[in-house]
């Protein structure tokens, strides 16, 4: 698409459309969830006049990139789309006052008494009350007088509260869940024992849940709640409490808590922590354990779906690898591939897509690049099996950061092949520096045609009918 100027102004009203109506209008389901609308296709997703966020990766935005990501459209194409300047739409517009002051944080009045608390997390999530007890006796966890929720609180390094979650007690429909305004996260409710070990978990009812299956000599430990999977609260007690050496990742066993967990162990090596180890609970999540001991149906686990795809995946290329071992010119047949399947990918022309060729291509490139890799190795007298690159390539895969749609992961696939070319091109004597680069580039080269294809296969399907639909409003306007 040639490029096209936009002003501030037309770039503001794109980016002030309603997302609530705009999707309305695609003949979207959107579920009221508080103040917010989750999306019924992609059920992480909520929406909020103009505003959107994706629960499970931790990420979100406005009008403009909400279109960009969940369309499959470039950003002046997003923009004209919004600006009803291809469909003759008029979209509706958020109308966005001044926000109001950020209120200072303060814990809600404290009721009397701790009755609905109390029944509420012992017989219906089954914690024990001797560990309830011991963090109401702490005033760490307490009822609220106006709405009877449980209020769980965090304390900062001088003991004074700076975080308040609060749960609902009431157990007919969704429990409220939400914080106290003005909640600092790095100080969400925590426990911080002797010794040198850390359990972290999403939420304060997985890690009364926890305590409670894990007993024995328990108050010797630390725990830290995320607020949900950010990392902010578990840092902080890190550099707080310097003797904390081994931290134990306790996430829900689903999509969003895989993906933290991966985000999570970036992070901890980026800060040299090496002793980190996961627990996952055998159900969705640890209260769901607790449930499952005490007699009471629970919500099974969620496997991430892209590593369930991913061995299937990267399996099929065992027999192409072998063939392709003795191409004369693997780097050339490289580039030839990329030249037909690269417009395709950021055309985004998903009738295209849905071809085999595409999909053999894209095999193609991912098996030539381990074969290339085991042709350097072999050269620096690191010889090593089809079988192990492959293994070596399932390992290296990691669902939080397999990111962006069509014309980002095309733009990648370019960018891989110019790098190798580049490489390749290079005068003068190939170091032993340079061929491990070298190698670094094909091994990128062959996991993102990977998770091309895991994309073209898994979420590509349910994308179409979104696309079909936008069409099709657009031509009926």
């Amino acid at each position: 698409m040639a490029y096209i100027h936009f002003t501030d102004e037309q770039k503001r009203q794109a980016n002030s459309v309603d997302l609530v109506d705009f999707l309305h209008r695609q003949g979207e389901q959107l579920v009221r969830s508080g103040r917010e609308w989750r999306w019924k296709r992609h059920d992480s997703v909520t929406v909020r006049g103009n505003q959107w966020f994706r629960h499970s990766r931790k990420e979100g935005g406005h009008a403009i990139d909400f279109v960009q990501q969940f369309y499959d459209m470039s950003f002046p194409e997003a923009v004209s789309y919004l600006l009803g300047e291809d469909s003759g739409v008029e979209w509706n517009q958020t109308v966005k006052s001044a926000p109001a002051p950020r209120k200072e944080f303060a814990l809600p009045e404290a009721n009397p008494d701790m009755r609905r608390v109390f029944a509420y997390l012992i017989k219906q999530r089954f914690i024990d009350r001797e560990v309830l007890s011991h963090f109401a006796h702490e005033k760490l966890i307490y009822e609220d007088k106006e709405y009877h929720n449980a209020v769980f609180v965090g304390l900062d390094e001088k003991g004074v509260p700076r975080h308040a979650h609060k749960r609902g007690t009431y157990t007919q429909g969704e429990p409220y869940k939400g914080n106290a305004e003005g909640s600092d996260p790095k100080y969400s409710f925590h426990w911080i024992g002797e010794s040198d070990t850390l359990y972290v978990f999403e939420a304060p009812v997985d890690m009364l849940s926890f305590t409670t299956l894990h007993q024995d000599g328990w108050k010797r430990h630390s725990y830290v709640t995320l607020d949900g999977v950010s990392e902010h609260a578990l840092l902080r007690q890190l550099e707080l409490n310097p003797h904390l050496k081994s931290i134990v990742l306790c996430l829900d066993h689903d999509e969003a808590g895989i993906e933290a967990v991966g985000r999570l162990k970036d992070i901890l090596s980026g800060k040299c922590y090496a002793d980190f180890s996961v627990m996952q609970p055998q159900y969705k999540d640890w209260n769901e354990d607790l449930k499952a001991r005490n007699g009471v149906s629970p919500i099974p686990a969620r496997e991430h779906p892209k590593l369930e795809l991913l061995p299937k995946v990267v399996g099929e290329l065992h027999d192409l690898c072998k063939a392709l071992a003795t191409h004369k010119d693997i780097d050339a047949f490289l580039v030839e591939c990329a030249e037909v399947v690269e417009p395709l990918l950021a055309s985004g022309k998903t009738a295209a897509l849905n071809t085999e060729a595409v999909r053999e291509c894209l095999q193609c490139m991912a098996a030539g690049s381990l074969a290339a890799m085991q042709r350097q190795l072999r050269q620096i007298e690191q010889p090593v099996t089809i079988e192990q690159l492959i293994q070596k390539l399932q390992d290296s895969y990691r669902p939080h950061g397999d990111r962006g749609w069509l014309r980002t992961k095309a733009e990648q696939l370019r960018q891989d092949v110019s790098d190798i070319s580049r490489q390749l091109q290079a005068s003068g004597i190939r170091t032993l520096e340079d061929m491990n680069k070298l190698l670094t580039s094909y091994q990128r080269l062959a996991l993102d045609c990977v998770k091309i294809m895991m994309f073209v296969e898994q979420e590509l399907p349910s994308m179409l009918p979104v696309q079909e639909q936008a069409v099709n409003f657009s031509m009926t306007m």
